[in-house]
């Protein structure tokens, strides 16, 4: 069984809020205690990450992929020993399709929910199989959503976002399935964020939203209990729906 326990080095992006913070400073504390990098868009943020021990890196992952390619390189550079990422960057946006959208904003959502994920792991990967050849395992963890697999009407594109993220993560298990690089999916219901504010929507969706102290309990012991699918609350009965029909894996063929 390969559990975070194991990892030397881990890098949360998206780590300025919301659950991606709340897993970097948990991770943190884990008896295996692993440096942490904290990575996000918002200075201040970092810097209350760095008053409490974390390392910390500013980085844009809507930026372009030269940008992204380089920042990648340095840290590996930087850290030989990282050998963990989470993905936790996103964004929502509600829509009524029966109404004119704005299209900029679908794009935004793909870009930063699924599009600068694939991109920032292709781009870990030879490192990753570099460990991998030393025989040291590695872990890559794009954070999905339970509405990747039950979709939500208001949050139609953000739901084929995570659809798209988690079908990739999926294949590449399969890809990945001789060596030690593991793909962990990290599968939250609705949790207590800031991801909702901008749609206005915290008040009525707090009635119904996993606190985030109790997420993060749940989710930390899934990751050391070496899951490779990590669901909690609502998403955790959805997830199960899926495995006991056998639709947690990829096709059979190709």
């Amino acid at each position: 069984m390969t559990s975070i326990d194991q990892a030397k080095c881990v890098l949360v992006i998206g780590a300025t809020s919301g659950i991606g913070r709340a897993l970097a400073l948990a991770i943190s504390e884990l008896p295996s205690r692993p440096t942490v990098i904290a990575a996000g868009r918002r200075q201040d943020r970092l810097k209350e990450l760095e008053d409490k021990k974390l390392e910390t890196l500013q980085i844009d992952v809507s930026a372009d992929q030269a940008t992204l390619k380089t920042t990648v390189d340095s840290l590996v550079t930087k850290y030989p020993n990282l050998d963990a990422v989470i993905f936790a960057s996103g964004i929502q946006y509600n829509y009524d399709f029966t109404k004119e959208v704005d299209l900029t904003k679908i794009t935004k959502e793909i870009n930063v929910n699924y599009l600068a994920v694939v991109s920032l792991i292709t781009m870990f990967l030879p490192h990753f199989l570099k460990l991998n050849n030393e025989g040291r395992p590695s872990f890559i963890m794009p954070i999905t959503s339970g509405l990747g697999l039950l979709p939500g009407p208001t949050v139609a594109n953000y739901s084929a976002s995570k659809a798209a993220l988690r079908s990739f993560s999926t294949s590449l298990r399969k890809q990945l399935q001789s060596t030690q690089v593991n793909i962990v999916e990290i599968i939250p219901p609705l949790v207590e964020s800031e991801l909702h504010d901008e749609q206005g929507t915290t008040e009525m969706l707090s009635k119904f939203w996993m606190p985030l102290d109790e997420y993060t309990k749940t989710t930390i012991e899934g990751l050391r209990r070496g899951d490779i699918h990590v669901a909690a609350g609502a998403a955790a009965a959805v997830v199960k729906r899926f495995a006991d029909a056998g639709l947690n894996d990829s096709f059979p063929i190709g």
